[in-house]
């Protein structure tokens, strides 16, 4: 079931360790694979570009992404689950663009779950366009893997 938020002003900001402690619950119940308290510590300590999508005192989502030579590489993107088709993963999305274009990066570049076929529909609704596929990319549960389409946005 989505929330419908008032109007209300959306904002960006960084993601630090005080807020993982509401990211978290909506990083479990997003994927069956979730990131860990870990893997964001030490996304923060490598300085990684990851923010958070906030309005009012709501946290709508987020995104994680590692700045490299001319391209930005997109690791983690989530909208909560009760924010979902409103339009916020595309502002996210915009932003990213935004940031890494006043970087000087020339590509974006993620990776996806193959099952995953609407947010693959949001990328190339976005002018993302795959790529390549790796094997065996992602754990998939019971010992099996899953792969990822490879995905670039010419900047």
């Amino acid at each position: 079931m989505s929330a419908v938020l008032e109007p209300v002003e959306a904002r960006l900001e960084p993601l630090d360790a005080t807020l993982l402690e509401q990211l978290l619950p909506i990083e479990q119940h997003a994927y069956p694979h979730p990131w860990t308290r870990g893997n964001f510590m030490d996304a923060l300590r490598s300085g990684y570009h990851a923010r958070v999508l906030l309005a009012g005192g709501e946290l709508l989502g987020y995104y994680v992404a590692m700045q490299g030579v001319d391209e930005v590489h997109l690791l983690n993107i989530t909208v909560a689950p009760e924010y979902q088709r409103q339009g916020w993963g595309r502002v996210m999305l915009d932003a990213l663009a935004l940031w890494a274009r006043g970087l000087g990066a020339q590509w974006l570049w993620l990776e996806v779950r193959l099952s995953n076929t609407r947010a693959i529909a949001i990328y190339e609704s976005h002018g993302y366009r795959r790529v390549g596929l790796r094997k065996a990319y992602y754990p998939a549960g019971h010992g099996q893997r899953e792969d990822a389409v490879v995905m670039s946005l010419r900047l």
